[in-house]
């Protein structure tokens, strides 16, 4: 057994494609679809992920158009998800229903419409190869017929002449709505020479630019950020198909003759066509207002009579009727083993034996590290090779002799499978009515015309021969203003003293424009008063700091990442403030992970080479001890002594480290509140820089009042206090903003629920299944093991961890620096974690009563 050349001999799935491509039955299958008298071939035996695999294989060489229709949604989406991983997108479509839940509650999905549509306009194109996943309830409706669609498209390419007013009029034509900013399909907006337009045929919206008449860039764009993605020569703009026209014909009328179906059960196929049309017959909606759109759909029969002009294969369990051929498959399911790695190692071991070879296929090389790792701890040598992307479900083949199985059942855990959808369907809702989830009916609002008011939700109102959705507001005497998605700028959110109602103003009565007098008066005077109290720190004078010398530069240079443009405009703010021999009083604030620390290193650095001392003040000892941590680590070549303060260190060593403060030795201190001290005396101080300043008392920010004088002083912050805030947007301070998030960073998603163990059980196990941490936040000291012994009850791989401030500093230390060292996957600590701990493979955070 050639065992150790194979321990180690990790492959790509394209690899494991050509190695799977070599099954005899491929050749013979593809011998058999070039005999045309051979209309029914039925694959026999083909289990779990193997049928998307071979049909991988099958397709990779082959011209042929394949139709795949699995039994639902979610076995269709699993199938979709294998053939992308093997394969790409380019070449495999998704055509899915056009409702967000069963057909017959006529409730539309605009992100599956676009795939639907996508899907048709491309089958229209005559494209070759094209392999298309489906299911039953997306092929009971019928759709427009190939004239209607091609009548009702609009298509565009770079160097065209044309009249931007006729795009426009063809748009209106089309029911496109004219919006400020695209956000769904079928809205198109103009900018000057600019027209963006959603098409109901791309997951991403099109900006037309023109020089003149002629067009001179089309670009697809992100709808949150309106950042451009990437160029385009040509594109087809398509309305909504179902207010083009109602469905005339059936899907199958759209694909070419010598298309071949693959069917994985064509009995249940015909039956569930059926049953849909009767559903949505005998569906009568309790209420009148809701929207319904009822589909033209098509009988099973009819659908059964068509699909016989095609040829077909079958791979379920049995074939429908007599196939004309039957080709065998000799596979078996991933045998399961519920995490039990005694148990894995002796079937692995079997197989070996037996001579197949193992894969274990994973979407990260470090699940497939630890697999590794489990394995050699126990003592078990056992050759496998990794797979760089994961299957749904693993197999064993035993005529090619082989094992592949996936991590996420060797773990017990959910796979997830991706749609393109999911990125449409986010976008939808992501520009214009953002701000509205942080509004629930009942809350008081403020209208920059109207006043305070109470929200009422959102309401559709008819517009012409539509629809529009506004938001409703109510005033007092129950008056009501309606206000269109579009004005959402003019509606904020009340705030005013915990626990005391607002009164709601009088619609009409100028009482608020009055009351907005008086507060821009009082603002005034309050500026006034501030601007006197900076101006006077403004003539003081400080230390100017020489330009950058080689030193800063090699350390700059030394970053190992990529700055980001906000990054870099905030260090050379930082630096020019510093040049300058007026005292610098600088906030920079950006969210968690953005940089902050990094800039702040290169101004401490920029201190310590023209001989100034630096103290960097920080609300927890943890945090003290990691920014020494990050600040050794970043400046270790470099002839700087840094040294840290707080309760963890001895009085021995804080003895030392006060002596080498005095003395001028140590360049760089990092520490709690403990650097204010009465006995911390520093030889020449020449800045202080503060983060996460929001966390510090009173008593502190007096104490650094008489620090301060006459030295530079940078805060930092994710989180500024309205006060800091205010002072930075008035100018009395100056502020820097890094808004830019790093590149492949993703937005937070938020999910509020009542205390469920199997909501906590399945988020740990998907940011686990990721090799991801988790954050279980739970300020009551007292049942924190009673989480504990939860979580390990219900996950016994999970390696969990304690932390809080009532443990010994030492002890607490240790716990976040084995975290930080993916020592831990979970850890339940209180609020302790909250200041900046910079802990970048922790992506979920679980937060027991977080009101």
């Amino acid at each position: 057994m050639n065992s150790s050349v194979r321990l180690n001999c990790d492959i790509t799935i394209t690899n494991l494609l050509h190695q799977y491509s070599l099954h005899p039955n491929i050749g013979a299958l593809e011998t058999l679809l070039k005999t045309p008298s051979l209309k029914h071939i039925y694959c026999e035996g083909l289990r779990a992920s193997s049928s998307s695999l071979f049909f991988s294989a099958l397709t990779g060489n082959n011209t042929h158009s394949f139709l795949f229709i699995l039994n639902d949604l979610e076995e269709a989406g699993y199938f979709y998800h294998d053939l992308t991983q093997a394969l790409g997108t380019e070449h495999i479509l998704f055509f899915p229903s056009s409702f967000r839940r069963a057909v017959k509650y006529g409730q539309k999905d605009a992100a599956n419409e676009i795939l639907r549509t996508e899907v048709l306009s491309r089958l229209q194109k005559g494209e070759k190869g094209l392999c298309t996943v489906t299911y039953p309830d997306a092929l009971a409706e019928k759709v427009v017929s190939k004239k209607e669609l091609s009548d009702k498209t609009l298509k565009l390419h770079v160097g065209e002449q044309v009249d931007t007013a006729f795009i426009t009029d063809v748009l209106r034509s089309y029911d496109f709505e004219y919006v400020d900013y695209v956000y769904e399909p079928g809205q198109y907006a103009v900018r000057g020479s600019i027209i963006d337009i959603f098409s109901f045929s791309s997951e991403y919206p099109y900006r037309i630019d023109f020089f003149g008449d002629e067009v001179d860039s089309i670009r697809s764009f992100e709808i949150e950020t309106q950042l451009s993605k990437e160029r385009k020569e040509s594109v087809s703009i398509v309305p909504d198909l179902t207010k083009a026209g109602k469905g005339s014909t059936i899907f199958l009328d759209f694909i070419p003759i010598d298309t071949v179906l693959a069917v994985c059960d064509f009995f249940w196929l015909r039956e569930r066509i059926e049953a849909i049309g009767n559903e949505v017959s005998s569906f009568s909606p309790q209420e009148e207002l809701v929207e319904i759109y009822k589909p033209e759909l098509i009988t099973g029969s009819e659908f059964a009579a068509r699909a016989l002009d095609f040829r077909r294969i079958e791979f379920g369990n049995r074939p429908t009727g007599t196939p004309d051929a039957t080709i065998s498959f000799s596979i078996h399911q991933q045998p399961v083993y519920h995490k039990n790695f005694a148990l894995t190692a002796e079937s692995f071991k079997e197989y070996i034996r037996l001579g197949y070879t193992i894969y274990i296929c994973s979407d990260s090389a470090k699940q497939t590290d630890r697999i590794r790792a489990i394995f050699e701890d126990r003592g078990d040598h056992i050759p496998f090779t990794a797979v760089d992307k994961t299957l749904h479900e693993g197999f064993t083949d035993d005529t090619l002799r082989i094992c592949l199985f996936t991590d996420h059942q060797l773990f017990d855990r959910f796979h997830k499978y991706n749609l393109k959808s999911d990125k449409a369907r986010s976008g939808k809702v992501a520009l214009s009515l953002k701000e509205l989830s942080q509004f629930t009916p009942g809350d008081y609002v403020v209208h920059t015309d109207h006043g305070v008011g109470r929200f009422a939700g959102l309401v559709r109102m008819p517009n012409g021969e539509s629809t529009q959705e506004v938001i409703k507001l109510v005033y007092q005497n129950e008056d009501v203003v309606f206000v269109s998605i579009h004005s959402l700028h003019k509606v904020s959110k009340y705030r005013g003293k915990d626990g005391e109602a607002p009164r709601l103003n009088k619609l009409g009565t100028g009482a608020w424009e009055k009351l907005k007098e008086r507060t821009k008066t009082k603002i005034k005077d309050i500026a006034r008063d501030l601007i006197k109290l900076y101006s006077q720190r403004r003539e003081e004078k400080g230390f100017a700091y020489s330009p950058d010398c080689f030193l800063q530069n090699e350390l700059e240079a030394g970053f190992i990442y990529e700055d980001t443009p906000d990054q870099s405009k905030a260090t050379a703010d930082v630096k020019r403030d510093m040049e300058r021999d007026v005292p610098m009083d600088r906030l920079v604030c950006g969210d968690v992970g953005f940089g902050k620390t990094e800039v702040a290193m290169r101004a401490a650095f920029k201190a310590a080479t023209d001989n100034k001392q630096v103290a960097v003040l920080v609300p927890t000892t943890v945090l003290a001890y990691q920014h020494y941590q990050t600040f050794t680590s970043r400046l270790k070549d470099f002839p700087c002594r840094i040294d840290y303060l707080s309760r963890a260190r001895t009085a021995k060593q804080t003895s030392a480290i006060i002596q080498g403060l005095k003395s001028g030795e140590v360049n760089i201190l990092i520490g709690t509140h403990r650097l204010l001290g009465k006995d911390v005396q520093f030889k020449d101080l020449g800045l202080l820089i503060i983060d996460e300043e929001q966390k510090f008392g009173v008593s502190v920010k007096e104490k650094l009042r008489q620090i301060k004088v006459n030295v530079d002083t940078l805060t930092m912050t994710a989180t500024p206090i309205p006060r800091t805030l205010q002072f930075s947007l008035m100018g009395a301070r100056d502020l820097s903003v890094i808004s830019t998030p790093p590149p492949n960073r993703y937005p937070i998603q938020t999910e509020v629920h009542t205390f469920n163990e199997e909501v906590i059980t399945d988020a740990i196990n998907f940011e686990m299944s990721r090799n991801g941490q988790v954050f279980f936040v739970n300020n009551r000291i007292s049942n924190l093991i009673e989480l504990q012994a939860m979580i390990q009850r219900h996950i016994p791989d999970a390696r969990i961890a304690i932390g809080h401030g009532q443990m010994e500093p030492e002890k607490l230390e240790n716990t976040i620096f084995g975290f930080v060292n993916y020592d831990y996957d979970v850890l339940i600590a209180t609020s302790i974690i909250e200041n900046g701990i910079d802990i970048p493979n922790a992506n979920t955070i679980i937060i027991n009563q977080a009101q």
